[in-house]
């Protein structure tokens, strides 16, 4: 009877403790405010905006780099965790700063620099003004969709590694993730031209950008006259025919997002079909943290450019493409019905991981960024094992997730 009565005793004390992942999220939080208090210190002006760390030193960009709107991003997902006016306040002064990006027309980029700013405080603060600058930044992409291609087009013309091959309306698979931008600009306006453009991209990418295995390509380029194509190449990958890490991640997260603005079920499987490709990939260490590029170490594949074995090996990890994997994931498991269970577990493996000291800096350290161990791009030997705000953003959002598919 003792026996019974002390576990009895044991199991209501359990039951009124907080689990292991309600503890992991709350800390993850904690330091993530505690992170980005002192790094509001030392940033002041938002039209500088915290990127990454450069020779150790924090590293800021202009309001027009790709990756301006993550900070703002980040501000409102602390908002959204605390529900303090002091994140509010941040993030809406980080915010407006980015309002001339809405224009921008020279590159896909807007839908992640407004969405991230823009859109998560329309949808947190419903500030109706922030609404015309979303539909004119939608229609700022537009002008990059062209209809006999079936794709926004990515970059302007530029290049390819062998300084020969040119690119003349270049696609990368990046552009999936900008694709949202043009669905919530039909929901505000009721004018599907940007919904019917954003479903023939992801459509156009299905055809192209995927292998048989479900692996992608970064670089297609196609004939603007006939819309065929012209070249299938990597800008940031090992090679041509590899598997770039935070690719794959953003495929996966862009197919998800499309199937749940169009229901589709044909996105729904091939979002699921990437996801099969990563979580079974055999290079994928045992902590589930991809390295940079899936093939990086298969004698296999041979890359296009010139390595510096003196400043890098290829056995770095990408933890940015392991938050965004996470993030898509978990949204992912919500539509699977019982196979769910596979995408969350994977997905809280990675948060697992990225949680410990292996990849996320102590308070203080890391020029207050949150995680660590991020790659830019290796080919071009930028920003190689640091913190990127980006992978901050994405593994903010997947633990946001987590904490709503924990209820």
């Amino acid at each position: 009877m003792k026996y019974l009565q002390g576990l009895i005793a044991v199991l209501i004390l359990i039951s009124c403790q907080p689990n292991n992942d309600n503890r992991l999220i709350e800390d993850n939080f904690r330091l993530a405010q505690a992170q980005y208090t002192n790094m509001l210190k030392v940033v002041t002006d938002p039209t500088r905006v915290p990127r990454t760390t450069k020779d150790g030193k924090l590293h800021t960009t202009g309001i027009k780099s790709w990756t301006s709107g993550f900070f703002a991003g980040s501000l409102w997902y602390l908002y959204e965790y605390t529900q303090a006016e002091k994140w509010r306040k941040e993030a809406e002064k980080w915010t407006q700063a980015l309002e001339p990006v809405k224009f921008v027309t020279n590159n896909h980029d807007v839908g992640f620099m407004m969405y991230c700013s823009y859109g998560n405080g329309l949808r947190l603060v419903g500030n109706e003004a922030y609404q015309p600058i979303l539909v004119q930044a939608a229609e700022s992409l537009m002008t990059r969709f062209n209809s006999t291609v079936g794709c926004t087009e990515s970059w302007d013309y530029r290049k390819a590694w062998d300084g020969k091959t040119e690119w003349f309306f270049p696609v990368i698979i990046d552009n999936m993730m900008n694709l949202e931008l043009l669905f919530y600009a039909s929901k505000a306006t009721g004018d599907p031209k940007y919904k019917d453009a954003a479903i023939e991209h992801a459509e156009t990418t299905m055809k192209n950008h995927y292998r048989k295995d479900f692996s992608s390509y970064h670089v297609v380029d196609y004939d603007t006259l006939s819309g065929d194509v012209l070249d299938k190449a990597t800008c940031q990958g090992y090679t041509d025919a590899s598997a770039w890490a935070r690719g794959q991640a953003w495929g996966l997260y862009g197919f998800t997002m499309v199937y749940r603005e169009t229901n589709d079920p044909k996105f729904l499987s091939f979002a699921r079909n990437i996801a099969d490709y990563i979580i079974n990939h055999p290079s994928l260490p045992a902590d589930k943290i991809p390295l940079w590029d899936f093939n990086a170490l298969d004698p296999e594949f041979k890359p296009e450019w010139m390595i510096d074995k003196s400043k890098y090996t290829l056995r770095e990890r990408d933890v940015s493409a392991g938050a965004i994997i996470a993030s898509a994931l978990y949204e992912l498991s919500t539509y699977t019905g019982e196979d769910g269970e596979k995408y969350r577990g994977f997905a809280d493996q990675v948060i697992e991981s990225l949680s410990s000291p292996a990849y996320r800096a102590k308070e203080g350290e890391n020029n207050n960024f949150i995680l660590t161990r991020s790659v830019g791009s290796i080919p071009h030997g930028a920003e190689i094992t640091v913190p990127l705000n980006y992978a901050d953003y994405y593994f903010l959002e997947a633990l946001l997730r987590k904490k709503e598919l924990e209820g």
